[in-house]
């Protein structure tokens, strides 16, 4: 019994002390050329994103993700995108990591990533794809399980969207930055946006609501035009 009762509580405290890469991680870094870079990493339950800028002007430099699996210390990341190599897509990487209270780094790489959030407060955390979409009055569906996809990934304060096609490989276009959510309202900061720079800075808000899974998301994009779109959780 006495012994029992000692692994039960070994379990337990392993249990405690595991920890997740769920959330958004942070790297400043100065790159070949001298440049001040900002390097953001979301996991959400089943995929990542990464995102790599200028920290001053906002300027997309990289950015890929996939989906991911840890098992102990070891992760494994399938490549859905990939801005520098689309080669990549599809294939797995592996690789190991180290994670604490605070950081998350790379073992074997000078790579290591600053806590900023554990998916907490955001009510929207997790990855979504768009489902639906208002088009001239009436919702046009979108098949989520075709290649071609319009993903959303959300940790408790960051945020990155991203229009890919997995079987043709191709990385489309990219944006993100923070968000909050408050009284129905769901507000973005633009950190970058790899199509538009000049929309680095600006502020936009939204009405949200969560129905039955689904995240209607309504308001106007940075170009003015009115949105009224279906987001589903993968």
């Amino acid at each position: 019994m006495k012994n029992n009762l000692l692994l039960l509580l070994m379990i337990f405290s392993i249990f405690l002390n595991a920890q997740s890469p769920v959330g958004a991680w942070e790297r400043t870094h100065v790159s070949e050329d001298g440049l001040e870079l900002k390097s953001t990493v979301i996991f959400s339950e089943s995929h990542q994103s990464i995102s790599v800028i200028e920290k001053n002007t906002g300027k997309l430099l990289h950015s890929n993700g996939g989906s991911w699996r840890l098992d102990g210390t070891t992760m494994t990341e399938v490549v859905e995108f990939d801005t520098d190599n689309p080669e990549r897509v599809g294939q797995s990487v592996v690789f190991d990591i180290k994670i604490d209270e605070q950081y998350l780094e790379i073992i074997g790489s000078d790579m290591k990533f600053f806590k900023i959030d554990n998916g907490l407060p955001g009510k929207l955390n997790g990855a979504w794809l768009m489902s639906e979409r208002l088009i001239n009055g009436k919702f046009q569906i979108r098949d989520i399980n075709r290649s071609r996809k319009t993903m959303k990934i959300l940790s408790g304060s960051k945020f990155q969207w991203i229009a890919f096609d997995i079987d043709s490989k191709k990385f489309i276009a990219t944006g993100g930055g923070s968000y909050t959510t408050v009284n129905g309202k769901y507000s973005e900061n633009i950190e970058y946006f790899s199509r538009d720079i000049s929309r680095v800075g600006m502020k936009l808000e939204f009405e949200f609501n969560l129905e039955d899974g689904k995240w209607i998301h309504r308001g106007f994009s940075s170009k003015g035009n009115p949105i009224n779109e279906i987001w589903i959780q993968r």
